[in-house]
């Protein structure tokens, strides 16, 4: 196949003799394989529009990062512009923030708060736990002989044996614990690991699976449903994780002087502390909202995480997110924090090996695994995050206090107009 023209590729996969989805492997050249998908699909008339590809860009990208990693199918890349806010002092050093962005503002009001955090005199942030979860669903003849596998499980030599199979899985992978819920005859085991310095996903999945079988020994008629039950849970919003937590749990904490809200911010402590009680802790009440007691944490998460090469589906529970605000001890200025029980980072896999997304993790100095101290890269991605939520809270909410967010959108819609 390789001697074969583009053409003669095309119209193989046009006639079901080659499939497109192969073309890296058939061919041994990443960009050619995407340039041949590309020209395929304006051959089959599967695009509307003869000419929406020709800004969709393909050339000088190292697609060997993509393949069998990242994506399929590919046909290009999408360029999301980049930028930086900060640097903002974290835990007693000076950090930028890398964020991939297309909402205008966002990473200018950040900047402000980490300048507002930093001339207030920084930032500290605590890991308060560690833990990637999955749960598989697994269902037994009857309610009985679910409940005689959770109380097997409940037993330190049974629960032992598990972890033991669990933890021979991997270098990194070490069981924290194993949470348990009946339904009917069906029963979700939240196994709980610390993953090292990958968010850990694949990881645990592979010990859950090696766990199980310790279990069928003992439990021939236990049924493995599906690996992920919704008890994790991945991507989606539940209570679970906002109670109990997944991946990294962090809050941050500043002390922002009153004269840099009245000077940088343009509001006061008081408007402060009385719009955050009335929005993000009681208007988010009444919504029903399951962690999200914030202004916006979630734009600084996704922007964050598509700079750095994190899964942005990830966003839902790692912006689980509580805003506070109070007067500080000497009664003037403001105590703040953000409490994020549910952080998905990681500086290894996926994502974090395509090069833009390296180099935003070089810039951090968090690039790879730590093999002195696993898991601290992660925990450090983890802190960058959480402490990047409360600067664009602080600024936003600085924002809608004094009533200028509105008046700064037209002032950027004004300014798109007069570039036309």
């Amino acid at each position: 196949y390789k001697k074969y023209s583009d053409r003669d590729l095309v119209d193989l996969c046009m006639k079901g003799k080659l499939a497109p989805h192969t073309l890296e492997r058939t061919l041994g050249d990443f960009q050619r394989a995407v340039s041949v998908r590309r020209q395929l699909l304006a051959a089959n008339g599967s695009i509307k529009d003869d000419d929406a590809l020709d800004t969709l860009p393909y050339e000088h990208f190292d697609y060997s990062k993509v393949f069998g990693a990242c994506a399929e199918n590919v046909i290009g890349y999408i360029p999301i512009p980049i930028g930086v806010a900060g640097p903002v002092l974290m835990d007693d050093k000076w950090m930028i923030l890398p964020m991939a962005t297309t909402e205008g503002c966002l990473i200018a009001s950040t900047h402000r708060g980490c300048k507002a955090i930093s001339e207030s005199g920084g930032a500290k942030t605590v890991v308060t736990d560690n833990g990637m979860t999955r749960a598989p669903l697994i269902r037994l003849p009857s309610v009985q002989r679910a409940a005689e596998l959770q109380a097997w499980l409940a037993n330190d030599d049974n629960y032992h044996s598990v972890a033991s199979a669990f933890n021979s899985t991997s270098r990194f992978a070490r069981l924290k614990e194993i949470s348990t819920s009946l339904s009917g005859r069906c029963i979700y085991l939240r196994f709980k690991s610390v993953t090292g310095d990958a968010m850990g996903m694949n990881m645990i999945s592979k010990g859950v699976e090696k766990a199980v079988t310790v279990m069928t020994e003992v439990f021939p008629d236990l049924q493995v449903m599906s690996l992920s039950g919704n008890y994790c849970t991945d991507k989606k919003p539940s209570a679970i994780n906002w109670i109990e937590g997944r991946g990294k749990s962090v809050v941050c904490e500043a002390i922002i002087k009153k004269e840099i809200v009245e000077k940088v911010l343009k509001t006061t402590v008081d408007d402060l502390i009385d719009l955050n009680i009335n929005k993000n802790l009681i208007g988010s009440a009444m919504a029903g909202s399951i962690g999200g007691f914030n202004a916006h944490a979630a734009n600084n998460v996704t922007a964050i995480f598509i700079a750095t090469g994190q899964d942005p589906a990830q966003n839902v529970e790692s912006s689980n997110c509580i805003t506070l605000m109070e007067k500080a001890s000497n009664g003037e200025d403001l105590y703040m924090t953000c409490s994020m029980p549910s952080i998905e980072v990681g500086t290894v896999g996926g994502g974090t090996g395509l090069p833009a997304q390296s180099a935003c993790l070089k810039m951090l100095g968090i690039k790879g695994a730590n093999y002195d101290l696993p898991g601290k890269n992660a925990d450090q991605l983890a802190r960058v995050v959480c402490t990047g939520v409360l600067a664009g809270e602080l600024s936003l909410m600085s924002a809608l206090a004094a009533g200028h967010l509105l008046e700064v959108i037209y002032n950027i819609i004004e300014q798109r107009k007069s570039k036309k």
